[in-house]
């Protein structure tokens, strides 16, 4: 075969985001951009969401899926799951000489065991603890994370817990040592607990990606983009979950190094449930190598520095009981995005922070039976909060904890107003169902005695200032090791002081909410912002082009 007749090879990046999975077609050769699709992500069935804008993608390139060489995948799936709090619910067991401490655990057990820097035992493992807290914890929790003193060295007692707890209760089990080979029992504890929880929503990811690709015939060359800029084979995946938490992250740095004009730079990806910042020097992600802070567990996990706030064009718009307006950090559906009946205005002003619960789409009456709150939503059609409450006569409470337990295990969907619906009404955005959101605007603005389009404007101010006071704080963190978040959280309020910043820096702005908030932020900072071609899909394009380049 000739040069001029060999046969041209195609890369695909996807990120799956919490609001949509967008993919993008490149040819390997010269990188060049064939063609980008976006499709809503389903998060009922994620294959759905992933099929959809693969079948966009090769419809508009004419490409056969069988010329296609790589594919990347990026996610802040793992990222919005820590941010909202969701995930399996796990138990800690903890052996050797340590002080207490917090992380988001069921329960948390401290035996007696471990050994010394040398690898030598110094107390044998209180097995009759052990098996007593697995016992209390059996039926109450969907994993385990097991860490015991100096398991870098020694990792027997982690083994012998490990072994012990899959005879009582088998369920999945993280060892500490087999994460991070790192000293600092609490980092690694904090680690192997963020793998477990993120366990559920990886595994549901990487069964729909798989079941996405091997219908269209994709399955071969995969790689998960981990949070340290590097790819990672998809079957390697399932137990360093948390290793992805930044994957987005990784991918939209990769991105604003492949475009920015400057060699340092913001990268702010404005997504659909949180907003993720970034930064390249030098023309190379800035990387955080002691260990990343996810939420407020500072972890043993390499990754690109970056801060990450739930706020996104889908973060959820309340009204507290003094009228005070807050967005996110929790995701719903825009009332523009949804056919839901009955119409907002019969139901959102129904207490200040009202939502409209949904049963998933694809679940049948037989399947809801089970549950009776799922069973009544099937039956009765979408309902709010409060209609429940009385319904099933529930303290407040114990609603929300229950709605939270589906939510996280995908069975409803929660429908509110959010930035998204405020931009519809203004004439900004027009891709759903603007009366929905006009109604939803027109209730609230009128709790707070504003016009509909005031109270808009607020909204994405408010929206606006998050995502500001994010970027400060990333900033000030790598210049001083402190944010304005935590030494002066109401700067903006003082009466006493006028602080005002501007960065030297220009931003590089990804997603498609960006062009709607970046260039007033970017106003206030005294730089500028630019929106490189296929900004809109640079997560996907950032993670394919960051896999060319490691030759994977």
């Amino acid at each position: 075969m000739t040069q001029n007749n060999k046969k041209k090879s195609y890369a695909i990046g996807i990120d799956t985001g919490g609001t949509y999975t967008d993919t993008v077609l490149i040819s390997t050769e010269d990188k060049k951009v064939i063609a980008t699709a976006k499709s809503p992500t389903t998060h009922q069935d994620l294959s759905l969401g992933i099929a959809q804008s693969l079948q966009h993608l090769f419809s508009e390139s004419r490409i056969h899926p069988h010329d296609v060489q790589l594919v990347a995948v990026s996610t802040t799936l793992a990222t919005n799951a820590v941010v909202e709090d969701k995930g399996a619910d796990v138990g800690l067991l903890i052996a050797g000489p340590t002080k207490r401490f917090t992380l988001p655990v069921v329960s948390a057990s401290y035996l007696k065991g471990g050994h010394n820097h040398l690898g030598e035992e110094t107390d044998p493992l209180d097995m009759e603890a052990l098996i007593e807290a697995v016992q209390g914890l059996k039926g109450h929790v969907d994993a385990y994370a097991v860490c015991a003193a100096m398991s870098i060295v020694n990792p027997t007692h982690e083994q012998v817990m490990a072994k012990a707890i899959s005879l009582i209760d088998p369920k999945p089990v993280f060892c500490s040592h087999e994460i991070s080979d790192r000293p600092g029992i609490q980092e690694r504890a904090a680690t192997s607990v963020l793998n477990a929880r993120l366990m559920p929503v990886m595994e549901e990811f990487l069964g729909g990606m798989q079941d996405a690709l091997v219908a269209l015939g994709l399955a071969g060359n995969v790689f998960i983009i981990r949070g340290d800029a590097t790819p990672m084979a998809i079957t390697d995946t399932h137990k360093q979950a948390a290793s992805t938490v930044a994957s987005g992250p990784a991918a939209t740095a990769w991105f604003g190094l492949n475009f920015s004009p400057a060699a340092d730079a913001l990268i702010v990806d404005v997504g659909g449930t949180t907003t993720d910042i970034t930064m390249i020097q030098d023309s190379n992600p800035v990387m955080d190598r002691e260990g990343s802070l996810i939420g407020e567990w500072h972890t043993q996990i390499d990754a690109v520095k970056m801060f990450t706030v739930g706020a996104g064009g889908d973060s959820h718009v309340l009204l507290s009981r003094k009228k005070e307006l807050h967005i996110g950090p929790q995701r719903v559906v825009p009332l523009a995005m949804t056919e839901l009946t009955p119409s907002p205005e019969s139901w959102i002003g129904e207490g200040l922070s009202a939502k409209c619960i949904t049963a998933a789409a694809d679940l049948t009456e037989e399947e809801a039976s089970a549950n009776p709150m799922l069973a009544y939503l099937v039956s009765h059609g979408p309902a709010t909060p409060e209609e429940l409450k009385h319904h099933f006569d529930m303290a407040e409470i114990t609603l929300t904890s229950h709605l939270q337990d589906l939510n996280r295990l995908q069975l409803i969907s929660e429908t509110g107003f959010t930035p998204t619906d405020a931009l519809h009404v203004l004439g900004r955005l027009n891709v759903g169902n603007k009366e929905n959101a006009l109604q939803g605007a027109q209730v609230l603005a009128h709790t707070l005695q504003l016009t509909t389009e005031e109270f808009c404007r607020k909204v994405l101010e408010a929206l606006s200032q998050k995502i500001e006071a994010a970027i400060l704080d990333y900033i000030l963190k790598i210049e001083t090791g402190k944010t304005m978040s935590g030494f002066f959280p109401h700067y903006r309020k003082s009466e006493l002081l006028d602080l005002r910043f501007t960065t030297k820096l220009p931003i590089i702005g990804i997603g498609a909410a960006a062009q709607y908030l970046l260039p007033q932020i970017a106003e206030r900072l005294g730089t500028e912002v630019i929106f490189p071609d296929h900004y809109e899909v640079g997560n996907a394009l950032g993670g394919v082009l960051m896999a060319i380049e490691a030759k994977v």
